[in-house]
């Protein structure tokens, strides 16, 4: 029992630990092409993706301290809530920044909402 319950937290915290790495570098990545591409656009929608760039790295820093949790389904509960929290606010505010159309950030508040949830998570789980 003890083995199993070791590998299964290896497993929970390794997806974290892979996937922190791909939004960190991905948000360089994101950084650089708005500072390269996006230059030339409405200084609002230019400061919207700066602010998700800015989130990305944020919560890839967060999601890379999970495993740090006190306790199993803290790291479980708040890596999911980081993850999908930053996919949808992050990537709803790049659509929105790079397509200068508002109607692509429907979902950024229900991103917003899972990523209080992962520090929610942190906090009381």
């Amino acid at each position: 029992i003890i083995l199993r319950t070791t590998q299964s937290l290896v497993v929970v915290v390794m997806w974290q630990v892979r996937l922190a790495g791909l939004l960190g570098g991905s948000s360089v990545a994101c950084g650089a092409a708005g500072a390269h591409a996006l230059n030339d656009r409405d200084p609002n929608f230019l400061a919207i993706w700066k602010t998700a760039v800015q989130y990305q790295q944020f919560h890839a820093l967060a999601l890379l301290a999970t495993p740090l949790a006190a306790s199993v389904r803290a790291k479980l509960v708040a890596g999911i809530c980081f993850s999908s929290g930053t996919l949808l606010f992050c990537g709803s505010n790049y659509l929105v920044a790079f397509y200068q159309d508002r109607s692509y950030g429907k979902m950024s508040p229900y991103g917003g909402m899972l990523l209080i949830g992962g520090w929610l998570a942190l906090a009381l789980l």
